[in-house]
């Protein structure tokens, strides 16, 4: 494919620019988001004969078909850095089948036990690349600042994956208070010198609105560059360096099926997906987009339910919606970033549409479809959500079904699967973290306890990785990584906690930088 262009959803950039830009800039000018101007089309035997291949060689072939603008020998090299021995399982994302037509499609055997390694080994890897090839032509004199609001897991990957990267300095922002015990640690015991983490007084919505909005404060930006030397960009998964590599787990598990005989080449399957910021379910889309014989998207929420809402009536509201607090976190969120994105897709790229709702969802808090696109909508997406109570019901179900423990958030997206599929189409869930990253609602699940119910005192004074031993030993041989049972003899280097807004986040990167 020729080399392609990336325009934005909110059409601040029409003529485009090269991967290579929209991977540095992270979030285009004027606050869309990047997307491709051309899907690449495969044939289904293109796609079945990725099964043939390591994965590395696959995510290097999807990666060529977009047309990036870097050599195809240094795609290749750079695929093989991010999908090798830093991942347990060779096969890198496995496809595990609970029985002939379910199938899980286990995303988190890389260094943080959680999907976000998918694309947070590779993301790093391009973009220092694509820095390179802009220093080279004289397009960039500066050096970056990656900022991140996580909900838990993409925090850890993207400093697992940037931790030591030369002329990139990254900070991470959770809701303090907002993550499992386990994933604060992975956090705040992160080795590296270009690495910083605060814990804001808030909840997810809140790190990551004050995130977007020091990205579009022009002000603070040339100060950054003429005090620092610094620019700032993303690695959530607004960034499309963020969001490609998605898209190759999708095809690359309908690859693995056809070979084992799961599918036959040209099956249709649904994927269900639990998601609260759209990204890993659009990465779907795009794939069905490209030929892979996907029927529908199945999106799986909790009970902070704005995008099963949306799916189901056309009308996404936040103005009166409270925030819940869940056994899933990675998924408490409101403002679901990446559904931008799949509207600007289903609008037949209609730019101004997306404005218009954009800013109606930043000033009014809710915004409503027109009836085309709610029916394209309807077309490739259904929609449930599961409840608290149910989420842990469904986690000893498959245990005790299938002998399969899964953590919370694979739990809901097994259940919503259940209520959601079709009799006749196969299912590959998305499965998006090892159990052990939230052991306290797994054992809650196991032993028949509430989401609400307090911990028996024993188990209660166990650390996490103490509590995830305990889960191990009692379920005989659901070993737990070693980059999560190590955590409790690392020690903790950031603890501080700042509030949400643009003007605290912007002095915290200022006290960052200025101590470097």
């Amino acid at each position: 494919m020729a080399e392609n262009l990336f325009i934005d959803t909110r059409g601040a950039c029409a003529e485009g620019v090269a991967f290579t830009e929209a991977v540095v800039n992270g979030l285009a000018q004027g606050g869309g988001l990047y997307v491709p101007t051309a899907i690449p089309k495969m044939e289904i035997d293109e796609i079945c004969d990725l099964a043939h291949v390591p994965y590395a060689q696959r995510a290097s072939r999807v990666y060529r078909a977009f047309g990036i603008d870097l050599p195809e020998a240094e795609i290749d090299a750079l695929c093989e850095r991010a999908y090798g021995d830093n991942f347990d399982d060779e096969r890198v994302a496995p496809v595990i089948s609970l029985d002939d037509s379910t199938h899980i499609l286990e995303l988190w055997h890389g260094p943080t036990s959680a999907f976000k390694d998918m694309a947070l080994q590779c993301l790093p890897l391009f973009f220092s690349a694509s820095a390179r090839k802009l220093r080279a032509e004289g397009k960039l004199g500066v050096e970056h600042m990656i900022l991140v609001a996580t909900s838990g897991d993409t925090g850890k990957a993207a400093l697992a994956g940037f931790s030591g990267v030369e002329g990139v300095s990254i900070g991470v922002m959770y809701p303090d208070g907002g993550v499992s015990d386990i994933q604060f640690k992975q956090m705040a015991t992160q080795r590296g010198d270009n690495v910083v983490v605060w814990g804001v007084a808030g909840n997810f919505d809140d790190c990551q609105t004050g995130a977007k909005n020091v990205f579009k404060d022009g002000a603070f930006a040339d100060r950054l560059e003429a005090d620092y030397g610094i620019a700032l960009s993303s690695a959530n998964s607004i960034n499309w360096g963020r969001l490609m590599p998605q898209i190759v787990y999708y095809v690359s598990a309908y690859a693995e099926l056809v070979a084992k005989g799961a599918l036959r080449a040209g099956d249709e399957v649904d994927v269900c997906v639990p998601t609260g910021n759209f990204g890993n379910i659009l990465a779907a889309y795009y794939a069905k987009r490209m030929g892979c014989p996907i029927r529908m998207l199945l999106c799986a929420s909790n009970e902070n339910r704005v995008l099963t809402d949306f799916i189901n009536t056309g009308t996404y509201d936040i103005s009166e919606r409270p925030f819940v607090k869940t056994p899933t976190p990675s998924m408490d969120i409101l403002v679901s970033s990446n559904l931008e994105r799949q509207l600007f897709e289903l609008t037949g790229r209609d730019s101004d549409a997306i404005r218009g709702w954009m800013e109606d969802l930043a000033t009014e808090k809710r915004f409503r479809i027109d009836r085309d696109t709610f029916q394209a909508v309807r077309a490739h997406l259904v929609a449930d959500s599961v409840d608290n109570e149910t989420c842990l019901d469904a986690i000893r179900d498959a245990y005790e079904r299938y002998d399969y423990l899964m953590d919370p958030h694979t739990a809901v997206a097994y259940k919503a699967a259940c209520n959601l599929r079709s009799d006749d189409v196969p299912v590959i869930i998305a499965s998006t973290a090892h159990w052990a990253k939230f052991g306290d609602n797994v054992y809650r699940a196991l032993h028949g306890l509430k989401p609400t119910d307090p911990l028996p005192a024993d188990v209660a004074a166990l650390t996490g990785c103490q509590l995830n031993a305990l889960i191990a030993s009692e379920t005989g041989g659901s070993d737990v990584p070693m980059g999560l049972a190590e955590l409790d003899g690392l020690p903790i280097r950031f603890t501080e906690v700042i509030e949400g807004g643009a003007e605290r986040i912007e002095e915290a990167l200022v006290e960052y930088l200025s101590k470097r």
